[in-house]
């Protein structure tokens, strides 16, 4: 894996997360980070010492913290805000400064639901997910000035015209650049007052066939609907008892975990997710469908189960992802099976729901010993795997 990044005479170690991930041959930096922090570069020299330092510098998705260190690393003096909906990018980052010695206190963390301070430059990475990408420039535009220094990026693949859309229709009228080494930059000419687009987010929906609400913040999948794999797995949920624990891993708008507790309004039930509006969604989406039992649920957001304590849980349900961001990868399954198997309770299960085509049934049986097919269809399975007593 690579782990050294090296741009305009910066040397940096840069290190993916999570950090037990060793045998993932992925780096932490693309060249859309590379292309942000040239032309960030470019104008932070430009200024003078004063003015750069006068106002924060907004970083704005930065996965790995790539664009946090290196900035830091050129401007020690400089202040950073860094927002994201990823608490593993917060980690990351945290990491990565570590690694290469940066001041710490020269960056601030902000995650996607806090508001968003002014800024001398705003520095964005164009997420995958454009409900989000549209909550955040909806953000953006009332901090906004017609001279506003707006820097923005992504994969050349990825700009077209319903996203130029999107900015044209809250930011201010915006181009593409041509393609450098495949990624282009986009063109923002912020126009304060002139936005024409209004994204009502949180999402609130309801269930089929069920008296439960859900709700979506816009950096949650399945925004209003549910997903084929959720609505096989609902079919097939545990029987649990009264007084048992389960914990809702990866919890999204926390329809497992609330299906569950519906069912048996004894259980106490912790839903986690490393995205704070997964977090939120749930919370709200359990406040809204069940309050009666909010007092019974805890809301974490977290890297896998690490704030979990061993042997702790009866039960844990879980939709894993094989993505992270753009990258197809089983790595943060794997990750997810190990927590489990720690968190649980001897006799405890972890009750999954995945695609047919993923190889979970052998890394089920390599942490648990064994897994059982509970039920299969033409594209998902549900398995199971218990904790040894």
């Amino acid at each position: 894996m690579n782990t050294h990044f090296t741009l305009a005479g910066i040397h940096l170690q840069l290190k993916r997360w999570p950090a037990r991930t060793d045998f993932v041959n992925l780096q932490a930096w693309d060249l859309v980070d590379e292309l942000l922090l040239t032309e960030a570069f470019r104008q932070l020299d430009a200024l003078p010492v004063d003015e750069r330092n006068a106002l924060p510098v907004l970083l704005l998705n930065d996965q790995f913290g790539a664009l946090s260190c290196a900035l830091l690393a050129r401007y020690p003096e400089l202040a950073l805000v860094h927002s994201s909906d990823s608490y593993v990018s917060q980690l990351a980052c945290q990491a990565n400064m570590q690694l290469n010695q940066l001041p710490a206190t020269q960056l601030t963390f902000m995650n996607s639901l806090s508001p968003l301070p002014a800024a001398a430059l705003i520095v964005l990475k164009v997420p995958r997910d454009h409900g989000f990408l549209g909550y955040q420039l909806q953000k953006l535009a009332p901090l906004m000035t017609s001279s506003q220094q707006f820097i923005v990026a992504a994969r050349a693949r990825d700009i077209h015209k319903n996203l130029l859309q999107l900015f044209n229709q809250t930011v201010g009228p915006t181009t593409a650049s041509l393609t450098i080494r495949k990624c282009r930059y986009l063109h923002c000419q912020p126009a304060p007052g002139s936005t024409k687009l209004a994204l009502s987010w949180p999402k609130i929906w309801s269930l089929p066939d069920s008296h439960l609400q859900l709700v979506n913040h816009a950096n949650v999948f399945s925004g209003e609907k549910l997903d084929i794999g959720a609505r096989f797995f609902l079919q097939h949920l545990p029987a649990t008892k009264a007084g048992e624990t389960l914990v809702d891993l990866g919890c999204g708008n926390g329809v497992l975990g609330l299906s569950a507790l519906a069912a048996n309004p004894e259980l106490k039930v912790t839903f986690t997710d490393e995205s704070a509006m997964a977090v939120a969604s749930a919370q709200q989406s359990v406040q809204l469908s069940l309050p009666q039992s909010l007092a019974d649920c805890t809301f974490l957001q977290d890297d896998g189960l690490s704030q979990l304590a061993t042997g702790s849980t009866d039960w844990v349900l879980c939709n894993p992802p094989f993505h992270q961001q753009d990258t197809i990868t089983t790595h943060l399954a794997r990750q997810m099976f190990r927590d489990a198997w720690r968190v649980l309770k001897p006799g405890g299960k972890l009750r999954i729901v995945a695609n047919r085509h993923l190889p979970y049934a052998q890394e089920l049986t390599r942490q648990f010993g064994g897994v059982s097919c509970l039920a299969s269809q033409q594209k998902f399975v549900i398995l199971e795997s218990e904790r040894k007593r």
